[in-house]
């Protein structure tokens, strides 16, 4: 393999400890090289030959990094990303990618004037349950998809530490945070929206933000896709229902990769990414002689770390990156 692409994160809370380190230091095709650290200097003590930096604008005078991570709250996204590119680097950014489409817009712009790429990080295509999906889209035994139900929920009835997460800041609440993965996984499979409609409201005492959404979006081939996100789901409901012309199926949503993660395991274990016991799809479809049939769907193996595989191919060998600014444009358009 070529040089590794060297790699610098703007923050070591949970995203980039669980969800950006973890692959940039086990990737061949990165070099895991800076940290920014204002305050307390924790990163040290996973990767003891990490280079820690006070400030953004001593992180972005290095020339040595060739691509920042901007995993900054939402509404820091924009700018941080800014300079970067203005610091001739490429820049991978956390979801969402920005508050608007003009902003993305924007970043895009300014990325073909410096000759710098901008990548969006929406590691949730590759998570196991989405991935059997599509194969059971794509096998056809659904028939035409008539409608789509997809939820990402949570039980969390206080509120939060993170205040960009619970003031009412541009691009805070759970339709930006968890919303903007459903609604990505929608496009990634269905397409450019063509028309929706959307609720979100707030239901916890004294909370500032959204805690509840829900949107019908219409997709082309007259698909709909039903997306709903909540805070205060005690007993998880099935994540993925899609009913079609010729059958349906239902999964749980049980990725298990954020979970592993968290948990200390490496993204090059040989488990990491395969679902716990009893969580297969069951897919029930009519076949040609009209015989009703039921299918037990396993889940194919979650692989987060194909987003960076797809980014290494981008930067230095200019392939296609999956995750289309384009689709993040629409995305955005939705979210706003």
């Amino acid at each position: 393999m070529e040089k590794p692409i060297v790699t610098a994160l703007l923050s070591y809370g949970m995203s980039g400890k669980v969800f950006h380190a973890p692959f940039l230091e086990t990737n061949k095709g990165f070099e895991l090289y800076g940290v920014l650290e204002r305050n307390e200097k924790k990163a040290a003590f996973d990767y003891p030959n990490i280079k820690s930096f006070s400030t953004v604008s001593d992180l972005l005078s290095d020339e040595t990094i060739e691509l920042v991570v901007v995993n900054t709250p939402n509404n820091t996204h924009f700018e941080y990303a800014k300079q970067v590119l203005e610091a001739n680097k490429h820049v991978l950014i956390e979801k969402p990618a920005t508050t608007t489409p003009e902003e993305f817009i924007e970043l895009l712009d300014l990325a073909k004037t410096v000759n710098r790429k901008v990548f969006v990080y929406h590691n949730r295509r590759w998570s196991s349950d989405i991935m059997a999906t599509k194969d059971v889209i794509k096998s056809g035994k659904l028939g035409e998809i008539i409608e789509v139900h997809l939820r990402f929920d949570r039980y969390r009835s206080t509120i939060g530490a993170k205040a960009f997460k619970e003031k009412p800041l541009p691009s805070s609440g759970i339709w930006y945070d968890l919303g903007s993965h459903l609604i990505d996984q929608a496009i990634s499979i269905f397409g450019k929206p063509i028309k929706n409609y959307s609720y979100k409201n707030s239901y916890r005492e004294n909370s500032q933000v959204d805690d509840f959404a829900f949107m019908h979006i219409e997709f082309p081939k007259k698909v709909n896709v039903f997306i709903t996100t909540s805070m205060l789901v005690a007993d998880a409901q099935a994540g993925i229902i899609i009913h079609g012309t010729k059958g349906s199926f239902i999964k749980e949503f049980c990725d298990e990769q954020e979970n592993q993660l968290v948990n200390g395991m490496s993204p090059i274990d040989a488990n990491f990414g395969i679902e716990k016991p009893n969580k297969e799809g069951k897919l029930t479809y009519y076949n040609n002689n009209n015989e009703l049939i039921s299918e037990i769907i396993p889940s194919i193996k979650g692989n987060f770390n194909e987003l960076f595989n797809e980014l290494y191919q981008s930067i230095r060998h200019n392939k296609p990156f999956s995750i289309d600014n384009q689709q993040i444009i629409e995305q955005l358009k939705l979210l706003i």
